[in-house]
């Protein structure tokens, strides 16, 4: 029997997925987007999960969509067009439950990060990566623009840079990477897990509560006028500000002793 297509690990509060197709890559193939929407899915509703960390097995984080699975699908009556709007919607819905969900995701990226799988890393909330892992929206470079990774890139990486990398097909580095803001740190191969580790064990230390409810208001605010963003975040401190944990962390605070959080 052969090893699930997606590996769950939980550890301290964090769950470590590890997608598991080395073979090709950890290709974002049918069955790939169905097992990490699902783990999500499942991970969303799990409050004893404070950070997730999603990593790839092999020599690769993620080479994008599996080029073989959608030639295949040209076979249809409509060339395709079909099978396609239903491969890209799925695939949008994945990456839009990342955001959505209350937990951070880190990326753990080694290797390379290409097309979809660069997508992937920009969708998650943080990411750190090897020092000699390379970044790439290469599909030009076959012909097909990389426009649905281009709305994760794009809201990652300043307008200029993320139009080079789509129109260049080149590679970028993990430093440069982290210059242009699609990472947050970068590691020693040696040091990755460790480093990314620790990282989500600073945010599984957190209150929970105010955690979820920080991410959703970050990503919210994001899309509004400076205005309405500081009512609307107004509200949402507000709202923190009546939870119990939050009362009992700020009086810990002034005590100077631990917070006694119940989540």
């Amino acid at each position: 029997m052969s090893e699930p297509i997606l590996l769950r690990r939980d550890a301290a509060s964090v769950a470590h997925l590890t997608m598991n197709n080395p073979g090709k890559l950890n290709a974002l193939s049918d069955a790939m987007l169905a097992a990490l929407q699902s783990e999500f899915d499942a991970i969303s509703a799990d409050r004893t999960i404070k950070a997730v960390i999603l990593s790839g097995a092999g020599k690769a984080f993620c080479a994008g969509h599996d080029l073989k699975e959608m030639t295949g699908k040209r076979q249809s009556e409509d060339g395709g067009a079909s099978a396609f709007k239903d491969l890209f919607d799925r695939c949008a819905a994945m990456m839009l439950t990342i955001r959505k969900m209350p937990q951070p995701v880190i990326a753990q990226v080694h290797g390379i990060a290409t097309a979809a799988g660069c997508q992937l890393v920009a969708s998650c909330d943080l990411a750190v990566a090897a020092e000699d892992t390379k970044f790439g929206v290469n599909g030009v470079n076959i012909g097909l623009f990389c426009s649905t990774p281009m709305v994760a890139l794009s809201r990652n990486v300043p307008t200029k840079q993320a139009f080079e990398m789509l129109t260049t097909g080149e590679f970028i580095s993990a430093a440069r990477a982290r210059e242009l803001g699609l990472i947050n740190r970068v590691a020693t191969t040696d040091a990755l897990t460790e480093e990314t580790q620790s990282l989500a064990g600073t945010l599984a230390s957190k209150l929970g509560a105010a955690v979820k409810i920080g991410k959703h208001a970050f990503y919210e605010q994001l899309q509004m006028p400076v205005e309405q963003a500081y009512a609307f975040t107004g509200d949402v401190m507000i709202e923190n500000m009546s939870y119990r944990d939050t009362e009992e962390g700020i009086a810990a605070f002034l005590e100077k002793r631990p917070p006694d959080w119940a989540d």
